[in-house]
């Protein structure tokens, strides 16, 4: 029997599961299940869930699978199902061999209808879904019945038949529960179990012509598959009792399902039908564009497995909705790359510098710090060369106070390099500062100086002999409230868009040791912030560099008044 011990800390999921193992309920057995439809692609909101489900299964000895609700054809597609695979797999979860579908079972699931007919409790209803909506009543108001509620039996089973037949054209026949069309809980109210749908399945082609609903799909392919928890978040507490309901009138396995509260987090959209209005309409370059919180779009922007896997366990389960700061998933991202990301350095805005008393044929090689948290990933060799990059921000003309940077007369350090000091500041017919011409004392190689002067400033650099040109894409916010859905009457979520959520920079300069970056390398550009190999759109003569988080929450705000 799995140890009843947990391995994090308690919530109310593991309190349950270790007391239905150490009351032997299901003989101790714990098995979850993940029920994604292929409608779409995955965001961070399901992957709270599958990571609840495998996560809890691994930690009690149990097992957990993947199933597909594939119950509606005609907005299902294999590219979906591909990339949900794709997305479980990359954040550390496998299936092993239990992969199902709810299409598996659609025979049974016709069976379990029929039975239903038969035992009175279904019937083919002819009203249209408005006609339903306009018979179910309101939350203060009850409900009417259909006229056709009180078919016989026999009418219901021959009518059942010809719709699975494909008699019926879409829309003008369904098969209904007959539970309560007063109950308090609308989801009672006679619920839809089948329509007609005249459309190919990617699985089972056109063999069917009706399609069974979500609530009743679900609890039965969890009874099938002997599921003993059935965890979901919060919104389907309201569907609990139409779930406990099919299965209690069809005598079948039991299993229970348990709600927990789903993510929300700040400045985001967690709603697929609304994420699909951004690709659909051209806000986002794709599902998988880095501003998107799908898995395959955190993927893209340099977020790693282990950071999502620890930013959910650090939020926790709980039964009530909250909203969590999109921070808190960008400092868990920080925290592991800041283990393993190498340190290189990138100048985003260049800004000419030419030191006069450093000889124009010369070179040098300096020792750089691949990683000062990981002693293992030892140190790398950065060219060094009379005409190099800074930062064109990291010069002031006229510095305001505070400003300890690079200005006319200032000395300050060169990151593993050298001190240097503006001597004369060139302008273009504009006025706009070109290029600035500087000296550098030979004997502070390294970065200190054998005199023991202090500087208060260190700048990275790239050598211009030396430097790659690459593209880089800065990403903010792809809203511009912490809550998208605010908006004022008339408008919809889109008014809330940022229109400055990418920036893209054509000039930028790395050192040499990036010429071996491959797509989906993520570094730390230093002083910059984390930047990843775009995967889409690098090729080997031109990378694309995708901002995966700045260095810190306040960085942008702080380089923006300096």
């Amino acid at each position: 029997m799995p140890s009843t011990e947990p391995t994090a800390p308690s919530n109310f999921i593991r309190t349950i599961i270790r007391e239905d193992i150490a009351a032997n309920k299901n003989d101790g057995r714990v098995h979850t299940r993940f029920p994604p439809e292929p409608n779409g692609y995955l965001h961070i909101g399901h992957a709270k869930a599958f990571c609840v489900n495998f996560g809890m299964a691994a930690e009690y000895g149990g097992l957990c699978n993947l199933r597909f609700d594939d119950t509606n054809p005609v907005k299902e597609d294999v590219e979906y199902v591909d990339s949900i695979m794709e997305d479980i797999r990359w954040l550390g979860f496998n299936w092993d061999d239990r992969l199902f579908y709810a299409s598996d079972y659609f025979d049974q699931l016709y069976e379990y209808a029929v039975q239903l007919v038969k035992l009175g409790k279904a019937y083919v209803c002819d009203l249209s879904a408005d006609e339903i909506r306009e018979y179910r009543g309101t939350l203060t108001e009850p409900g009417k019945n259909s006229p056709y509620r009180d078919r016989s039996v026999e009418e219901n089973l021959d009518l059942f038949e010809r719709m699975k037949a494909g008699e019926f054209p879409d829309g003008t026949r369904v098969l209904r529960s007959k539970i309560d069309m007063a109950a308090g809980n609308l989801n009672m109210r006679d619920p839809v179990i089948y329509r007609n749908i005249h459309a190919s399945h990617h699985r089972t082609g056109d063999k069917w012509r009706l399609y069974p609903m979500y609530d009743f799909t679900h609890c039965l392919s969890d009874s099938i598959e002997s599921i003993t928890h059935s965890l979901c978040s919060l919104e389907f507490e309201d569907h609990r009792p139409l779930y406990d309901w099919y299965l209690d009138q069809l005598g079948v396995f039991h299993p229970q399902q348990i709600e927990f509260a789903r993510l929300n987090l700040s400045y985001t959209i967690l709603s697929k039908r609304k994420l699909i209005q951004l690709v659909d309409g051209g806000h986002v370059s794709g599902w998988d564009d880095p501003r998107m919180p799908t898995i395959c779009g955190l993927r893209r922007r340099g977020f790693t497995p282990a950071a999502i896997r620890n930013f959910l366990e650090r939020i926790g389960v709980a039964k009530r909705d909250s909203i969590v700061a999109v921070a808190d998933l960008e400092f868990s991202v920080r925290e592991d790359l800041n283990k393993h990301a190498p340190r290189v350095m990138g100048v985003l805005n260049p800004l000419k510098v030419v030191i006069d008393n450093y000889p124009e044929d010369q070179t040098d090689e300096l020792d750089a710090v691949n990683n000062p948290e990981d002693e293992s990933a030892g140190m790398r060799k950065v060219p060094f060369s009379r005409v190099l990059y800074i930062e064109r921000e990291d010069f002031r003309e006229d510095p305001p106070k505070k400003f300890y940077r690079l200005a006319p007369g200032r000395e300050v350090r060169l990151r593993y390099a050298y001190f240097i000091t503006c001597t004369d500041v060139i302008k273009d017919e504009n006025g706009e500062v070109i290029e600035l011409r500087c000296t550098y004392d030979p004997a502070s190689r390294g970065g200190s100086s054998p005199d023991g002067r202090k500087v208060k400033a260190t700048l990275h650099w790239v050598s211009a002999a030396h430097a790659l040109d690459v593209e880089v894409r800065l990403y903010e916010h792809l809203f511009t409230k912490e809550n998208p859905m605010e908006v004022d009457e008339g408008q919809d979520f889109t008014a809330n868009l940022n229109s400055d959520s990418l920036e893209l920079l054509t000039s930028a300069k790395v050192e040499p040791s990036l010429a071996d970056a491959t797509p989906g390398m993520t570094y730390q550009f230093e002083r910059r912030g984390y930047f990843c190999v775009d995967a889409k759109d690098s090729r080997p003569d031109h990378l694309v560099f995708n901002r995966t988080v700045t260095l810190r929450d306040t960085w942008a705000k702080i380089a923006k008044v300096l």
